[in-house]
């Protein structure tokens, strides 16, 4: 088979290992690849590059994606959709091995309602896609927030401030959760329980009072106080799959803490330093694995699925399931948050 691969949405470290172990393994088998650029674009574009095995060569820890990305939906129209499909007919691609989060499967999926050949590898830092218990990118975006925490920790405290950490995380809180319990978050804010402010000064007061005079709050960028109609934005303009961009709850948090408490207080936003760079031991691992079983499940015939990581096995999942409802948080992950609290 001819078989296409792109990557699509925001980068995520750990896209080069998948794209290496697919175009390695897949040669193995007797398989040829066919690289698309830029995501979606690049295939209404015909944007492409033949990947033999020199051209995945030194891939394992190199960050980014060499394929390139973007955030294009194809679905937005018909015209597109009928254009993606005709393309997909002259580059004769047999099938696509598709590695990206919600927005990029949910196109792989249609695509296989209208009889592409498509498998999922599921990428996305914030780990929240369902049927995986965790995708690659996740583990190196903790690690970089647990890096930020642990250096403005010493800062903090000589200042005797409160820091307020914002972290990525649109409606799914696990790298708040994950990398505020690692780096001794005294309060951690997530999307999925809209924040008290009040609450958060009392966390802080409580601090002040035991004689800690320094305080560091983590909050995902999706994350809102319960007085407020919705998540909090500093643009209205919607991207292809109608998303607007986030940011300014660090902000907003930081001067209501210095306003009610008459304490120094800053913010800081981490980013893209979270997606950015040399992807985790765990990562390169587990990307590795979700390529290999990619092309090994195409290889079989076996298509409209996502591999997934489910204990320490990796399987498949439809694609419809994967991208059917978000993965948020659990109760029992954000109780055990809260003890630390204060």
């Amino acid at each position: 088979m001819n078989i296409g691969i792109l990557t699509g949405g925001g980068d995520c470290p750990g896209l080069n290992a998948v794209i290496r172990a697919v175009v390695k393994r897949g040669l193995q088998l007797g398989h040829e690849f066919t690289g698309i650029k830029e995501g979606w674009r690049g295939l209404l574009d015909q944007k492409t590059v033949k990947l033999a095995r020199g051209s995945v060569s030194g891939l394992l820890p190199l960050g980014g994606t060499i394929l390139g990305t973007s955030r294009t939906n194809p679905f937005k129209n018909e015209k597109d959709a009928e254009k993606l499909l005709r393309n997909i007919d002259e580059l004769k691609l047999d099938a696509l091995v598709c590695i990206g989060g919600d927005d990029t499967l949910s196109v792989a999926s249609k695509l296989h309602d209208r009889g592409i050949k498509t498998v999922g590898v599921p990428k996305t830092i914030d780990n929240d896609l369902s049927g995986t218990d965790f995708t690659f990118g996740f583990d190196t975006a903790v690690s970089i927030v647990t890096w930020a925490l642990d250096r403005l920790h010493s800062t903090t405290e000589a200042h005797q401030r409160v820091m307020v950490v914002e972290v990525m995380g649109r409606h799914a809180g696990w790298i708040a959760v994950y990398g505020g319990l690692a780096g001794g978050a005294d309060v951690i804010l997530i999307p999925e329980q809209p924040f008290d402010v009040d609450e958060v000064c009392g966390y802080i007061k409580k601090r002040r009072e035991a004689g800690k005079y320094f305080s560091l709050v983590v909050a995902a960028e999706g994350a809102y106080p319960k007085e407020a109609p919705g998540m909090i934005t500093k643009e209205k303009e919607l991207d292809a799959f109608g998303h607007v961009r986030l940011g300014g709850v660090g902000e907003f948090l930081a001067g209501e803490i210095e306003k009610r408490l008459n304490v120094e207080s800053r913010f800081v936003v981490l980013g893209h330093l979270q997606r950015g760079g040399t992807p985790t031991a765990y990562d390169r691992v587990l990307a590795t694995r979700f390529g290999l079983k990619a092309i090994e499940m195409l290889d079989a015939g076996v298509f409209g699925r996502m591999v997934a990581l489910q204990g320490n096995k990796i399987v498949d999942v439809s694609l419809h399931e994967a991208t059917s409802k978000l993965k948020t948080v659990d109760l029992e992950m954000l109780r055990t948050a809260q003890i630390f609290f204060g």
